[in-house]
């Protein structure tokens, strides 16, 4: 299928036959998460389809100095600029007030790279020391939660 994610008529096309939604869309310099959430959301409610997996990032997980703040709003984070991640949080924020049975898998720095299926997690923070998680590796996280529920409504950091 062949769609836009910023328009309801093609996110529910794609959705509504699905048993599972995986979202791994990125910010692309816009709304585009925001809108699309909504989307996904109004589309999975119709559908009675409860489960979401999705894609966030390190920036959106709970600061370890202070839990109250986000990463990116600490020095834990190293980006200059929070755009993408303040996009994130709004889709995070979102997804707390939905019924749905959501996940954000939110990885740290994210080379190309394959599946080594070694890696760290842990909920709601980044593991300590964490600098870096490959494409591989985030899909093969992102695969195990499909069927997972262990963290369920979480946050997950994602690192080596």
């Amino acid at each position: 299928l062949t769609g836009n994610a910023r328009n309801q008529h093609d996110a529910e096309a794609l959705i509504k036959d699905c048993d599972i939604v995986v979202s791994c869309l990125n910010t692309d310099g816009d709304d585009t998460l925001t809108v699309s959430i909504e989307h996904m959301i109004n589309a999975m409610n119709v559908h009675r389809i409860k489960r979401l997996v999705t894609i966030g990032t390190a920036g959106i997980l709970n600061a370890r100095q202070n839990p109250a703040l986000y990463r990116f709003e600490t020095n834990e984070s190293k980006r200059r600029s929070t755009r993408a991640a303040q996009e994130h949080a709004r889709v995070y924020e979102r997804l707390r007030e939905s019924d749905l049975d959501w996940t954000i898998v939110c990885p740290t720095y994210l080379p190309d790279g394959p599946a080594l299926k070694t890696y760290r997690f842990e909920r709601d923070v980044l593991p300590l020391g964490g600098k870096e998680i490959s494409t591989g590796d985030t899909a093969h996280f992102l695969f195990t939660q499909l069927e997972s529920d262990q963290f369920v409504k979480a946050r997950v950091g994602l690192t080596y």
